[in-house]
C-alpha cells in the first residue's frame, strides 16, 4: 500500500583522474625501484591491502559476487530450532 521510495545513490566522478595513467605510473615506478634507480619504497599497510584477496581464487569470486556467507551462528541457530520443531512434534 504505502512504500518509501529509495533515494538516489551518490556518485562521485572526478574530473581530472585518469586510473589508466595512475596505474602506469605505478608500474612504471616498480620497474625503476627494480632495476635500482630509485631508493626502495618504505613499508605502508596500504601495500599490502587486497593482496590475499587477488591471489586467491574463491575468496576473489566470493568478494565478485558480492553473496555474504552464512554465520556459523545462524547455522547453529536453525539446526537448534529444527530439533527443537521435531521433539515438539513427535512429543505432540
Amino acid at each position: 500500500m504505502f512504500s518509501a521510495r529509495k533515494p538516489r545513490g551518490f556518485q562521485h566522478n572526478y574530473i581530472y583522474h585518469d586510473p589508466r595513467k595512475e596505474k602506469l605510473k605505478e608500474i612504471e615506478e616498480k620497474a625503476k625501484r627494480e632495476l635500482g634507480l630509485l631508493p626502495p619504497k618504505d613499508f605502508t599497510p596500504e601495500d599490502l591491502r587486497g593482496k590475499f584477496v587477488q591471489a586467491t581464487k574463491y575468496v576473489k569470486r566470493r568478494k565478485e559476487s558480492g553473496k555474504k556467507p552464512v554465520s556459523y551462528g545462524i547455522l547453529i541457530v536453525i539446526i537448534v530450532l529444527m530439533l527443537l520443531l521435531m521433539r515438539w512434534i513427535v512429543a505432540g
